[in-house]
């Protein structure tokens, strides 16, 4: 069973230790390579496929990065694996060929990205925190919806979960929450009914009341994201347990 320490011991990289402008993209075996060789921790992503796999990657669609177009959702993961990625010599790959990549040598947090739908997706969290159960090495979820969270804890409570939160400004998909749903957001009140391992809370929106209070009450670790620049760093220092890091060597 991972524990929480497992994850705060070294720096996270952002979908790996990658390099656009070298051919390395994000959430690819490459990146993910170059991170296993620092010795860093790893975040990535899923989104679910047509058939509920997990597919290794950030947006909900192909356009931004992959030789293709158009949602994730509408096609199986045996069609995805197939397609190549804009640059560099990598294909789209799954959740399990991310785990035999990495076997275990570094920490790995897997952020399930929910397409807030009704039912949270419960079949796909099902299956993601089935495969991390199933890992032999310390990995994790965590995730922006709140709803994702009690599925996760109700079907293997002993895989370690995070909540993802910031300031949940009315603006890109948060449009369709009302005032009163993003306060809750924010402040992360549904706690009590999710009962997450640890917050994963933007370093733009450090500090703040909540993840403070959750943090020095309640002894939740808090990993912030996305740490871009010295000055994040050092108001990561402060008020965070763990980094998220993109763009630097935090070793250096």
């Amino acid at each position: 069973m991972t524990k929480v320490s497992e994850l705060l011991a070294r720096p996270i990289a952002h979908r790996g230790l990658h390099d656009a402008d070298n051919g390395c993209i994000e959430n690819t075996p490459s990146a993910i390579r170059a991170a296993v060789e620092r010795n860093f921790a790893i975040e990535v992503d899923v989104q679910e496929t047509a058939d509920g796999e997990a597919l290794v990657y950030h947006d909900y669609t192909l356009d931004r990065l992959v030789q293709s177009k158009g949602p994730v959702i509408e096609k199986t993961s045996a069609e995805l694996v197939k397609l190549p990625m804009q640059t560099g010599t990598d294909n789209l790959w799954l959740l399990q060929d991310l785990f035999d990549l990495v076997a275990g040598k570094v920490p790995l947090v897997i952020e399930i990205k929910s397409r807030l739908v009704p039912g949270a997706q419960a079949d796909f969290v099902r299956r993601v925190v089935e495969q991390v159960e199933a890992y032999d090495g310390p990995a994790c979820i965590k995730t922006f919806d709140p709803d994702m969270l009690p599925i996760a804890r109700a079907h293997r409570p002993e895989v370690l979960r995070g909540i993802v939160a910031d300031a949940t400004l009315p603006e890109g998909e948060l449009l369709r929450f009302s005032r009163m749903d993003r306060f809750i957001l924010r402040h992360m009140l549904h706690i009590p009914r999710t009962r997450p391992h640890f917050i994963s809370y933007g370093i733009r929106d450090l500090p703040s009341l909540a993840p403070g209070f959750w943090r020095r009450f309640f002894g939740l670790p808090i990993m912030t994201w996305t740490v871009r620049t010295e000055n994040q760093r050092l108001r990561a220092a402060k008020y965070a347990d763990q980094i998220v890091f993109e763009g630097f060597d935090p070793d250096a």
